[in-house]
């Protein structure tokens, strides 16, 4: 009798591994934000569509993990140099480089390739069809790992916080009035929104049919039931459900011409206010947080920024954007207020940028929540 009690009580300790644990909860109010910034020209170093879409993803998983609320794609001027990778590919596909963006754009416009990739996959899987048209950049899209982070809901999760998509209204697509529900709203005054519920939402504003929004929804509403009347929620600014309840809401993603317009671009007031490069000749980054380092401490901060160098380095980066060279920088040290090496001491003689990636936001995970500003 004790042996099967014992068993017993091991088998209530079990823990179910067919499903993911690690569900997001959110402790308060988040005000600070973590952005990264990386080249484009690192999509030319993949010879096909397929590695350049899973290279792009690998990146956008990484920023999933990590919470990162911003990635910034930098031109650094070395996708021009790495044009052999696109002759090499099969003269079959040569002839779909075309000009402009609708055709496959890994070979001609990498920046712009990573960029496209990165939002696709940032979007709730439900407004996807809604937001982005078919592409041949999204081909190889629907076979990458789901990026599942907390704005991803399923439609029977509760939160007050929900992303959608602005809809047309029965009458605007030419319904009769006798086909109408009750529950239609004036299109002039109110927008509805599909946010992945049995019931519609709508919003007391107007907004063009298929735009993305984020909505706060009322506590009283039920997931089970499916409403004639749209459920009147508020719209709210993306950045809400982070400053108000504390969740991860997923990135923006920003393109930047180059290098220096990484800083000067900035959408935060006051731009950043503490800012990261890496190389493989910068200091140890786990020496940030040593009471006895050369360098100060991490002060606290509102906007902390990470920056990644292409296969050249983020020297290459500076040498190739003008407004850096007219102010005399050369070394691209001199743009940071901390200069690391992601991995001292690296086995390999060269580290990818989606490897440092992964390497920096995790030696700077520490760093981000201790110092950010709540």
């Amino acid at each position: 009798m004790k042996r099967k009690s014992e068993n017993s009580h091991l088998q209530e300790r079990e823990v179910d591994t067919s499903k993911p644990s690690a569900v997001y909860e959110p402790s308060g109010g988040r005000s600070y934000t973590l952005t990264i910034a990386l080249p484009g020209s690192i999509i030319a170093n993949a010879l096909t569509p397929e590695l350049k879409t899973l290279l792009a993803s690998q990146i956008a998983r990484a920023a999933a993990v990590f919470c990162v609320d911003e990635v910034v794609v930098f031109d650094d001027g070395q996708a021009e140099q790495q044009e052999k990778h696109r002759r090499q590919y099969s003269s079959k596909n040569q002839q779909n480089q075309q000009n402009g963006h609708d055709a496959f754009t890994g070979f001609s416009d990498p920046n712009f390739f990573l960029t496209h990739i990165l939002s696709y996959l940032e979007t709730p899987p439900f407004l996807r069809k809604h937001l982005f048209p078919m592409h041949p950049d999204l081909k190889y899209a629907g076979i990458l790992p789901s990026l599942d982070m907390p704005h991803h809901f399923r439609p029977h999760e509760w939160c007050p916080y929900r992303e959608g998509v602005t809809v047309r209204s029965e009458n605007e697509q030419g319904k009769s009035d006798k086909k109408r529900k009750s529950g239609t709203v004036d299109s002039k005054t109110h927008a509805i929104v599909d946010v992945g519920l049995p019931q519609k939402i709508s919003l007391p504003v107007t907004i063009p049919p298929d735009t993305r929004v984020t909505v706060k929804l009322p506590e009283e509403i039920n997931l089970t039931v499916d409403h004639e009347d749209p459920v009147t929620a508020t719209a709210v600014a993306p950045s809400t459900p982070r400053e108000e309840a504390g969740y991860y809401w997923g990135y923006s993603v920003r393109s930047a011409s180059s290098l220096s317009t990484v800083f000067t671009e900035c959408e935060y007031d006051g731009g950043y206010d503490v800012t990261f490069g890496t190389s493989e000749r910068g200091a140890p980054i786990f020496s940030l947080d040593e009471e006895d380092s050369a360098k100060p401490q991490v002060p606290k901060f509102s906007h902390m920024l990470i920056v990644f160098g292409g296969i050249g380095g983020l020297e290459s980066a500076v040498k190739a954007d003008s407004e850096l060279s007219q102010m005399g920088v050369k070394e691209p040290s001199k743009l940071f207020d901390h200069w690391v090496n992601v991995c001292p001491g690296q086995g390999s003689r060269t580290i990818r940028t989606e490897e440092a990636v992964w390497l920096g936001l995790m030696g700077l995970r520490e760093v981000a929540v201790k110092r950010g500003r709540r």
